[in-house]
């Protein structure tokens, strides 16, 4: 399975459960709460993919007007 959340903690039966609490985990049981840290490099990592897609959008643009 494609470790879709980057957490890189994916174990089990076609790798479906996930330590970072993205994806299912035995019995159900998921994370409900995150340390600030946690909090904190989850949001770097997010504004990260924004910036990425503004740069994939800008550059899909630049190609239309071409």
């Amino acid at each position: 399975m494609m470790d879709e959340c980057g957490c890189g903690a994916h174990y089990g039966k076609d790798e479906g459960y996930c330590r970072c609490g993205t994806h299912r985990h035995e019995h159900d049981f998921r994370r409900r709460f995150l340390t600030k840290a946690e909090k904190a490099d989850k949001l770097r990592k997010y504004a990260e993919e924004l910036k990425m897609e503004i740069k994939a959008v800008e550059e899909e643009i630049a190609e239309l007007q071409n």
